[in-house]
């Protein structure tokens, strides 16, 4: 327990990223624990059954970053998450076949040992913790236990940071069913745009030097974006017909309205410092920014315009384009596309974030089939 009131505060109360914060709790456990070369962690996503690299400290080897399987696929990883046990495997080489990308990079990189760890949240599994290691049967009673000690405190901030995130997205449910929100923000338009999102994300992260925790942020985030949009009255929000100029500076309002509310969400949770809170705002604030600078509230340019909000922008204009409306047909894939990128030509999307739905049609497709709308 001294362990954990002693690094506590740098976990909980630092305004870094999950990310540095594993760094900074990775040079604590080298002091007492040389040997533990690597730390990471995978997170899971239930709906889809995919485990997710999210964050990692790697001091010897190369990390794996950008990488998901389905957790079915591995029936030893399967019995631990649903059996809560840990693992020690002494002689990775012996052990691991290679027969995966993760088998073949996990070979690759010299690790002899390895240390693993379900976590959860409120009793749901949410990941593993893995502890790495080039000497051989690193992991002794000793040190497995001193290690737990750790990994609880990493499950610990995790756990408190999504249990945020999901309070928000709650918080922001109820607000949209109280206010009886009907502008096509519907449960699956969200996931198919934050889905769409994580795409995208996930395809300009190597270009632009963002991690995992970085895309699984925008994911978390995306279906945050119209939240202002519960301040806006019926007769606009739902006017069928063009707005007038009066009107259309209304709708607009949408986005302060939105920053407003998550600001005092994120008061009411005490997790404004957090880096990670900043994607949230800057995806309310500048998801209906253009490149060109003709875009809205601000009128922002360029690299003024955070990647988050142009990947958001791209998402949520794409799942317009290819959803049922009164006033238009659904649009293929195909189509949309090309409106997509005739607003790149026009200076108004970013080139790589409309290039990463086309060259993931494929996927957006299951995602299309699985999260339907019906109305």
């Amino acid at each position: 327990m001294a362990i954990q009131h002693a690094l506590a505060p740098h976990l909980f109360d630092s305004d870094s990223t999950l990310t540095q914060r594993l760094g900074i709790l990775h040079e604590r456990i080298l002091n007492a624990i040389p040997s533990v070369d690597r730390i990471a962690v995978a997170i899971y996503d239930a709906a889809d059954d995919k485990l997710k690299t999210f964050i990692n400290s790697t001091r010897r080897g190369e990390a794996i970053t950008s990488y998901e399987f389905k957790l079915s696929d591995s029936p030893s990883l399967y019995k631990l998450a649903t059996s809560g046990e840990p693992r020690v495997i002494d002689e990775i080489q012996a052990v691991i076949k290679s027969n995966t990308l993760h088998s073949n990079w996990l070979l690759k990189q010299g690790y002899r040992s390895l240390f693993t760890l379900p976590i959860y949240d409120n009793g749901e599994f949410i990941g593993f913790i893995f502890f790495d290691s080039i000497v051989q049967a690193a992991f002794n009673q000793e040190v497995q236990r001193d290690l737990s000690l750790y990994a609880s405190l990493i499950n610990m901030s995790i756990s408190n940071e999504f249990s945020a995130v999901r309070s928000i997205v709650a918080s922001a449910k109820v607000a949209r069913d109280f206010a009886n929100l009907r502008d096509f923000e519907t449960g699956t338009h969200l996931e198919r745009m934050a889905r769409y999102s994580r795409i995208i994300a996930k395809a300009v992260a190597p270009r632009h030097q963002l991690s995992d925790e970085f895309v699984e942020h925008v994911f978390l985030f995306a279906p945050l974006h119209d939240i202002g949009k519960i301040g806006i009255p019926d007769s606009v929000l739902l006017k069928p017909g063009p707005l007038d100029d009066s009107e259309r500076l209304i709708m607009q309002s949408h986005v302060g309205k939105g920053c407003e509310i998550v600001q005092k969400i994120l008061g009411d949770f005490a997790i404004q410092h957090l880096a990670d809170s900043r994607i949230m705002l800057n995806i309310v604030k500048f998801h209906h920014e253009h490149l060109d600078g003709s875009g809205y509230p601000n009128g922002l340019s360029g690299n003024d315009i955070p990647m988050e909000a142009r990947i958001v922008t791209v998402a949520d204009i794409f799942d317009a384009l290819t959803s049922k409306r009164p006033y238009k047909p659904v649009w293929t894939i195909q189509e949309a596309c090309a409106e997509l990128d005739k607003m790149v030509g026009a200076g108004k999307l970013d080139r790589n974030c409309v290039d990463a739905v086309l060259e993931n049609s494929a996927e957006i497709e299951r995602i299309q089939s699985r999260y339907q709308d019906y109305f």
